[in-house]
Order: C-alpha cells, then sequence, then structure tokens
C-alpha cells in the first residue's frame, strides 16, 4: 500500500531538514529575548538574565506539558522520521507522504492532526534548547574580563553548561521516542529528563535571585531538611511510576477506586510489568504484554500515591511553621490536591485529555516548588530572611 511503502521507505534520521529546524528554533528563541530585553532594559545585566532564566523555566514547563499532550493525543509518531517529518522541516512539506500514510491507515500514527502536534513540539523544544545555549554562553562571558566590564560577574557557568549538556541529551531521547517506536523505558526517561531540566533552571534562577541580593537562604532544621530531601525523592520515584504507566497505557487496568477490578489486591504480574527493557505491548520474548501486567503497572502507582500525598502533606505542615516558607507550603498543599484529583479523575472518568495532562503538570509544578525550596534553604537553627514569592517567576518574566 503507498501509505505503508511512505512509511517504511522513509529513513529514521534523515538530517537534511536538520539546519532549517535550528534556524526555526532560533527565530521563535528571538522573541522570549526581546521581550526581556525590553521590559527589563533598565536592569542591570545579571536582572536581565535572572528573567531570562525564569522565563526560560516557565517555556520549559510548557514544553514539558505539550510533551504530554503529545503523547495523550498519541501523536509521537505523527511524523516517523527525525529530526524533520519526512526528511522535510515542516509537515508542508511532506503532505503527500503524510496524506498516503492517513489515507491507507485513517485512525494510525500518521495524520495530519497528529504530524503537526509532533513537529509542533519539536520546535518548541529547539526553542528552548536556544535559550539555553544563550544562558550558557553569556555565563561562559561572564568570566571573561569582557564579561566583567559588562557586569556580569561572577556568574559561575556550571549549572548552565550542565543544563546546556542535559538539553541535548534531552534531544537524543526525543530522537530515540521516535526511532524505537514509543519504547516504554526511553518514554520514561524522556519525561523524567524534562523533570530534571526543570530542577537545573529552577537551581539557577535562584543563584541569579541571591547574586541580585535580592533573597538570602532561609536556615531550617536538619530534620525539615531532611523530609524536604525525601519528599523530593519520593515524587520523582512517583513521577517515574506514572511515566511507567503512561507510557505502557496502563492507566485503564484499573476503573475503579478504590479497589481495583473490584478487588483490593486483583491479579498482577509484577515480574512482566516491570520487564524494563522491551517494546510497546510485549514483553522481552516478543509476547504479547498480559493484562495482569498492566494491572501491576497501575496498582504501583497508585499504592505508591499514598506514603508519597503523607510526605508532601506533613512537608506542607512543617513548612508552613516557617514564616519564610508559608508561601511553598502553600503551593505544596494545592498542587498535592491537584494530583489526587487529577489522578482519580483518570481512572474513573476513562483518562480525559484534560486531566491527563494537568497530572503531568502538576508533577512538574512540585518538581519546581520543591527544587526551588531545597535551592532557597540551607541547614540551620535560625530564619535569616524571606524566600521571595514564587509568583516572582510570573512578576519577572
Amino acid at each position: 500500500m503507498p501509505g505503508s511503502d511512505a512509511m517504511t521507505v522513509q529513513a529514521l534520521y534523515d538530517l537534511s531538514p536538520l539546519m532549517r529546524m535550528m534556524f526555526f528554533g532560533a527565530v521563535l528563541a528571538l522573541a522570549p529575548i526581546t521581550w526581556v530585553w525590553f521590559r527589563h532594559r533598565r536592569a542591570s545585566p545579571l536582572g536581565r538574565l535572572q528573567a531570562l532564566t525564569l522565563l526560560t523555566l516557565f517555556l520549559t514547563f510548557d514544553l514539558v506539558m505539550f510533551g504530554a499532550f503529545t503523547r495523550l493525543t498519541d501523536s509521537g509518531l505523527g511524523c516517523p522520521d527525525w529530526p524533520g517529518c519526512y526528511g522535510n522541516a515542516s509537515p508542508l512539506g511532506a503532505h503527500a507522504a503524510i496524506t498516503a500514510a492517513q489515507n491507507a491507515m485513517p485512525t494510525g500514527p500518521v495524520t495530519s492532526g497528529k504530524a503537526w502536534v509532533e513537529m509542533i513540539h519539536r520546535y518548541l523544544a529547539t526553542s528552548v534548547g536556544a535559550l539555553i545555549l544563550v544562558l550558557t554562553a553569556v555565563a561562559w562571558l561572564g568570566r571573561s574580563a569582557g564579561g566583567r566590564k559588562m557586569q556580569v560577574q561572577p556568574i559561575r557557568p556550571w549549572w548552565p553548561t550542565l543544563t546546556l549538556l542535559w538539553v541535548c541529551i534531552q534531544g537524543a531521547f526525543g530522537a530515540l521516542t521516535v526511532t524505537m517506536k514509543l519504547f516504554p523505558a526511553i518514554v520514561t526517561l524522556h519525561l523524567l529528563g524534562g523533570l530534571v531540566l526543570l530542577a537545573l533552571l529552577c537551581v539557577q534562577a535562584v543563584q541569579f535571585a541571591r547574586l541580585e541580593g535580592k533573597m538570602e537562604p532561609v536556615a531550617i532544621d536538619p530534620g525539615l531538611r531532611w523530609l524536604l530531601g525525601l519528599s523530593l525523592t519520593g515524587l520523582v520515584l512517583q513521577a517515574a511510576l506514572g511515566a511507567w504507566v503512561s507510557s505502557n497505557y496502563a492507566v485503564l487496568a484499573c476503573t475503579d477506586f478504590p479497589k481495583c477490578q473490584g478487588s483490593w489486591w486483583p491479579l498482577m504480574d509484577f515480574r512482566e510489568g516491570f520487564e524494563f527493557w522491551r517494546h510497546l505491548g510485549v514483553t522481552a520474548s516478543g509476547e504479547y504484554i498480559s493484562f495482569a501486567a498492566l494491572t501491576a503497572i497501575h496498582y504501583v502507582h497508585r499504592l505508591m500515591a499514598f506514603p508519597v500525598l503523607a510526605l508532601l502533606g506533613l512537608l506542607a505542615w512543617r513548612l508552613n511553621r516557617v514564616v519564610a516558607l508559608r508561601n511553598p507550603s502553600r503551593w505544596i498543599a494545592a498542587l498535592s490536591g491537584l494530583q489526587l484529583a487529577t489522578g482519580l479523575s483518570n481512572v474513573v472518568l476513562d483518562w480525559p485529555l484534560m486531566a491527563a495532562v494537568l497530572h503531568t503538570g502538576g508533577a512538574g509544578a512540585l518538581v519546581v516548588v520543591l527544587t526551588w525550596t531545597v535551592a532557597a534553604s540551607r541547614t540551620g537553627t535560625r530564619v535569616e530572611a524571606a524566600v521571595p514569592k514564587l509568583t516572582t517567576l510570573r512578576q519577572t518574566a
């Protein structure tokens, strides 16, 4: 069939549109750079750099949300090659190939709408990468004599450099997501990599605020510091389990709550469900994955939610007792409630798109708030200064 030929003949990696893709990303990145420059034209160079970091953090969060939308609408293979679409920089140039594939399989992975969703996600990712490249270049410039004249010293370039390396790794995972046909382990790592990227940018935003003299670290007791680290660890583990549920399409393995399939302990196959290195829908031996395995994937995520929510609740209560950290505590409490509501909605309402996207967004927002709190505090016995409200993200950008 012509659609089948269009999908099989096309090479998985076609670098011919790479320069045009990079150009599109650079053009998109100019908009936030210009916005920051005009809005903060009277600020110091360091102040503009902090504003650009915050805006990059915000756009990266949007990218994570749009990545969830891409996955949840089954658009991840809307263009079956990388980095372009059938060797073109946009679906417009690939119209004939997309039409052929869609005619051959109208409900298949390649349609015009899915191709646009997938390519928009790639454009956004490229623009975020361009912004991180700018942040890294400015940070290294700050170590030079020219940088000192521009008053951008003493920026430490190691965090921006690590962020740039990480976004390149994320790009590689994005490519493998397509070329390995939604391999569950790769999809899961790609989502976790997005959360790590949020954390890296968040740390830099806090550091710039300190260099600007806008904030001082809040001293908290060792027990609260330990609880903060434990909560962040639990959140990351729960996010990994959630990504494994989503990448294996195991959300609807349980459609009732609090029981699953009418039982407190349904039939589950943990060995098969958590066999990490295998293709989508099959075991490592090539057999179709069992429903018991999907149930195990779903139920482990559900069971892990209870201790994680309890930790976050305890953390919010403890932070609320520190005057300078009451704002993060309220964010943690609100976002935990959002995660509970959207998680239940995914189960009992048959996985609605809006709830599923918000569930991913809530996880990303919690990572940002917890990372912000870790970076803005230190172990001590006395509160020295208040942490600026997290709404500074919106106000500064």
